[in-house]
């Protein structure tokens, strides 16, 4: 069986708020402007679908709060936002160790992205046999390409994969594409459904 996990909520911790803030302080405007401009406008989504390279969210983002802020501290403040969940680092060790595939498959952005390997989190690295990434495949869950261009990276059939994520719309996406999957809700719960499907792990 390959197993693919969810980064958001998953592995990593996330904190919107806390980058908006910081984006806010680089940029010299309100926070409250920053989240309208990301979120309610559309553009944070159009960056995690691959549909905006980094240069041209960038550029997009300064246009609508009117300020050009440096392109490398906003980068960093939008990616400074994780926390490690230390609860599920001794299960994905135990898995790698007991020697089954692993993988992560994520909604993301290339600013998050490059964050995260460049300065941070070595588990999203180091762990995983393979990365399937939103805003490089250019679709989304729970649209059904992504999950397509996730068996297709791991070299496997949909059947074969068992796949955890905390937001159910994604959980019912995965099992409409023919994964089998399990809603993260705590770790002790993952492991539980982990070992109903018969793997075995030093855990």
């Amino acid at each position: 069986m390959f197993i693919y996990f969810d980064m958001g909520n998953v592995l990593l911790h996330f904190d919107h708020a806390l980058g908006c803030r910081q984006i806010a302080e680089v940029a010299g405007v309100p926070a409250e402007d920053v989240r309208r401009e990301l979120f309610d406008t559309g553009l944070e989504l159009r960056y995690e679908a691959g549909e905006l390279t980094t240069p041209e969210f960038y550029d997009a983002f300064c246009q609508q709060i009117g300020a050009k802020p440096d392109y490398q501290a906003l980068l960093r403040a939008a990616g400074d936002i994780f926390t490690v969940n230390t609860s599920i680092v001794p299960v994905v060790a135990a898995l790698r160790a007991a020697g089954y595939r692993l993988g992560l498959l994520s909604n993301t952005c290339e600013a998050h992205w490059d964050y995260i390997q460049k300065y941070r989190y070595s588990i999203t690295s180091e762990m995983f046999d393979v990365i399937t990434l939103s805003y490089e495949v250019q679709a989304m869950k729970p649209d059904k390409r992504i999950f397509e261009a996730a068996a297709a990276k791991a070299g496997v059939p949909p059947q074969e994969i068992f796949f955890t994520d905390d937001i159910a719309g994604h959980i019912a996406g995965a099992r409409a594409a023919g994964f089998d999957a399990e809603q993260y809700t705590t770790t002790p719960e993952l492991v539980r459904q982990l070992r109903k499907r018969g793997l075995r792990f030093n855990y």
